[in-house]
């Protein structure tokens, strides 16, 4: 018999009544019935119930166990009374009746259970992942993540793709985010940096010939944490391919993602829909009118719509004014409100203002009657024309915002989702899949007073040279997309600028010279000198995905040993204080953070 396990926690059934068994695991519960005492003995692949009598042979180890103790007990399958039988376990027709039991491990107090799924503070967590990852939910995610990763992997070899390394030591890049930094000790004063991509080296890859490439690529930046974006570093799937136009990047990447989804979409038995190949696109321009967001959920059924005209010379005179003065006007549909008080309408006022903006305008009805101050103002006969044009129904509330088109965009945008949260028109059963495409290829910058790139500078505009040498810089568009589900943004991509002329007139355009060019993108610029195929691809954020498909609202439960909101790993204490003599091999001196 092996010395630790004969079976493992979660493989017994009643078959095996009977046998004499091992197993190895921790102490997961304890439950002391008097005369008998009971443990659910856990390991990575599920739990086994152990049972002895007060006068057995392993009694006297069992009893005196805590939870989280690591302990090897053998004993002989026996069956669970009907009564006793638990249907919600694997093992839960058999229980083991010890004979023997030997602790490998004594466990301390613990500072935060692991059975049970409490919500604890994340410093706690973090401090102590290694307890965190034990409990169920955690410990399946990331099993769910690594399943996602071999699919992933198998089914880009599957469409033709090889998988390639790139440096993780690289030099520094003035685009982007900003860069992690390692000194040189053998280049005194020099750096090098973490990749915040490997953007630069697999499209190098296509200009040495090697035609499909795929990475599932750590990814660097020093970036300040959100909810879908941790801080520090991340993964992604990361892809490109030679000879390829738009159509063929999404023909070549949508079955991966469309099944992969489907196979993981009845995870721990959700039972979700994923939404069917080809995956919608939708230009720009459309899905911050439409959506309010270049990265629409398309689980809410919600639609914005621009209304300007019909306030222009109208009897509301701040939408008037706001029109005439170069601004928009944007209607939300708040659908089926009839039932609605007032202060549903007035809170999402409330909330509009705590977030920064001037506040939503509304209009309610109910069974057709009119309500809110805009419909007073506006008049009835115009409110029922504006009713009309929405196409909405008698009990159909509106929310409007208004202003500069880019700040009204925004807020319609976030109006919108709460809406649909709040009146629960987003279906947690689905994945809505859309590409969002036609990137603007520049930009106004109102700090700068100049014209910069949009999205990705190394993208091909549409028309090419010609359009950068004889259309309005605004007006261009580019051939970026990015693929988004259910409102996150799973990667953005591009094909890429491949010709040196076409990439120092952009860079022209966005105020580079041509040396700015030579010098910041030496690498690139000079391999395209040498005959570089047109290529594009794109890069799907494996945490992203994971995050979706695992249903957590936060990115830091799907990953292993994530940060915290201010990037520092409290379990291993970085970033730390490093030895003078670490410092000195390196030619760096610190010096003290300016006060603020």
């Amino acid at each position: 018999m092996h010395i630790y396990r004969t079976h493992n926690c979660a493989e017994l059934r009643d078959t095996h009544v009977g046998e004499t068994v091992r197993l190895s695991g921790w102490v997961h519960k304890k439950r002391d019935h008097g005369d008998l005492v009971f443990i659910d003995l856990r390991d990575h692949f599920g739990i086994t119930q152990i049972v002895t009598e007060v006068d057995g042979p392993a009694f006297a180890v069992i009893e005196g166990l805590r939870s989280e103790c690591v302990v090897t007990v053998t004993g002989k399958v026996t069956a669970r009374a009907a009564e006793a039988v638990n249907p919600n376990l694997a093992t839960g027709m058999i229980e083991v009746r010890a004979v023997e039991a030997v602790v490998q491990s004594a466990a301390q107090e613990l500072p935060m259970p692991v059975a049970g799924e409490a919500d604890y503070p994340e410093d706690i967590r973090l401090r102590y992942r290694f307890l965190d990852l034990r409990r169920e939910r955690l410990h399946a995610n990331i099993v769910l993540r690594s399943h996602v990763i071999s699919s992933l992997r198998q089914r880009m070899i599957g469409q033709g793709f090889t998988e390639f390394q790139t440096p993780i030591l690289t030099a520094s890049s003035p685009e982007g985010a900003r860069d992690y930094l390692v000194p040189s000790r053998v280049h005194p004063g020099k750096f090098y940096a973490l990749p915040q991509a490997p953007q630069m080296f697999k499209q190098l890859l296509m200009v040495a010939g090697f035609d499909r490439y795929f990475q599932i690529a750590p990814c660097f930046r020093d970036e300040d944490a959100r909810a879908d974006r941790s801080p520090g570093e991340f993964y992604q799937l990361d892809f490109e391919m030679s000879f390829v136009t738009q159509d063929d990047v999404f023909a070549a990447i949508e079955p991966v993602l469309h099944g992969l989804f489907e196979e993981f979409a009845d995870w721990q038995g959700k039972g979700r829909t994923v939404s069917p190949l080809p995956f919608r696109r939708i230009p720009y321009r459309e899905a911050m009118l439409r959506y309010g967001s270049d990265k629409p959920d398309l689980r809410n059924p919600i639609l914005i719509s621009d209304v300007s005209a019909h306030f222009r010379g109208s009897g509301f005179g701040l939408f008037d004014r706001i029109v005439d003065g170069g601004g928009v006007v944007r209607a939300i549909p708040a659908p089926n409100t009839a039932d609605k008080s007032r202060k549903f309408f007035d809170e999402m006022n409330d909330w509009a203002r705590s977030e920064g903006h001037a506040g939503l305008g509304y209009i309610t009805q109910k069974g057709g009657e009119l309500g809110g101050p805009i419909a007073k103002n506006h008049g009835e006969e115009a409110t029922r024309a504006l009713i009309a044009a929405l196409g909405l129904g008698p009990d159909d509330g509106i929310f409007f915002a208004a202003g500069k088109e880019v700040q009204a965009a925004k807020l319609a945008g976030a109006a919108r989702t709460r809406i649909g949260q709040e009146l629960g028109l987003i279906d947690p059963k689905r994945f809505e899949f859309c590409w969002i495409v036609d990137f603007p290829m520049f930009e106004y910058d109102e700090d700068a007073k100049k014209i910069d790139f949009s999205h990705n500078p190394f993208s091909m505009p549409q028309g090419e040279l010609e359009a950068l040498e004889t259309e309005d810089p605004l007006d261009i568009l580019a051939y970026q997309y990015d693929i988004v589900c259910n409102g996150v943004e799973l990667s953005s991509g591009a094909i890429r600028n491949h010709r040196p002329e076409i990439m120092y007139k952009a860079f022209e355009i966005a105020g580079y010279t041509r040396e700015q060019v030579d010098t910041n993108f030496a690498g690139m610029i000079n391999a395209f000198k040498y005959g570089a195929p047109p290529h594009g691809g794109s890069a799907p954020g494996i945490d992203r995905m994971v995050m979706l498909l695992a249903d957590e609202p936060n990115i830091r439960e799907v990953i292993v040993f994530p940060m915290n909101q201010k990037a520092e790993d409290l379990m291993m204490g970085a970033p730390s204080f490093v030895s003078l003599k670490q410092l000195r091999e390196l030619n760096i001196r610190t010096v003290e953070a300016a006060k603020s």
